[in-house]
């Protein structure tokens, strides 16, 4: 993996993206937008090596604040972080590619392919939505509330409630509970506060109906977080969306990994992507 120049036709209301490139450089592009308070290597540190492993050209920029990337001086906006992770792509020599999102990612996803639809071939959509609803904004009016506060025992208690369905988290091993718990503020990404805000205020509706490209959305059914029913909601008004479920909560790539990545892989084959 080797880090690239940032893009320069970013928009200039965000800082320089830190983006990791893996796999050939003429190999199938694939574009991954990761979830608010995560980062590249929290959420994709299992796909980037599968994708890779199957020839493919990975581009997987951190938002502000995650990873290596600065944190934004105001607030996000949708359609600059859009732009700003196709122009890594693009930077990188992937001319066009397949956009995988998880969660806040999701909507990072459809937007791009909305905006850009020269350069996005297909859509995989992971515990995503389209607009945030009332349990959602609940959910995130306490993480920023917290965070405002620099409760971080009650950040971390929040986000694993959150993040891990009621049968992983009562099966966590005291070690690994105490780990998820862990109230060190430096273990929350910088930039957790404005991606959780940029939460709040997506709306990707109108988007989903002009979509053409092949789309696979994947519902986590025991998500505490985003329930199923914001991802049935992208499937149904997606044209042509694939829909399949996995028994997991809002991490599918911690509780249910191997799973998530046949899902990921069997569709990208199968639409030559």
């Amino acid at each position: 993996m080797t880090q690239i120049p940032v893009a320069q036709t970013r928009s200039v209301s965000l800082p320089p993206l830190s983006t990791t490139v893996a796999g050939p450089a003429d190999g199938p592009g694939v574009l991954l937008a990761h979830g608010a308070t995560g980062s590249v290597r929290d959420n994709y540190g299992t796909l980037i090596p599968a994708l890779t492993a199957t020839g493919h050209r990975v581009v997987a920029p951190d938002y502000p604040g995650s990873g290596d990337s600065p944190r934004a001086t105001g607030p996000l906006e949708l359609d600059a972080l859009a732009d700003a992770l196709v122009a890594e792509a693009v930077a990188a020599g992937s001319e066009t590619f397949t956009v995988i999102g998880f969660s806040l990612g999701t909507t990072v996803a459809v937007r791009a392919a909305a905006r850009h639809p020269e350069r996005v071939r297909g859509l995989v959509l992971t515990a995503g939505l389209a607009k945030a609803d009332a349990r959602a904004q609940v959910w995130l009016d306490l993480w920023l509330r917290l965070l405002d506060r620099d409760d971080y025992q009650g950040f971390a208690q929040v986000r694993a409630l959150s993040g891990l369905s009621a049968e992983r988290f009562n099966a966590l091993p005291p070690a690994e509970l105490a780990a998820v718990l862990d109230p060190d503020p430096t273990l929350p990404p910088a930039g957790s506060a404005e991606q959780a805000a940029l939460v709040k205020t997506v709306d990707t509706t109108a988007d989903l109906p002009g979509l053409t490209v092949p789309t696979l959305v994947i519902a986590t059914t025991l998500d505490m977080l985003l329930a199923p029913a914001n991802s049935r909601y992208l499937a149904e008004h997606i044209p042509g969306a694939e829909y399949v479920e996995i028994a997991t909560g809002h991490l599918p790539m911690v509780e249910r990994n191997a799973e998530w990545l046949a899902l990921i892989g069997e569709f990208l084959a199968a639409r030559g992507l």
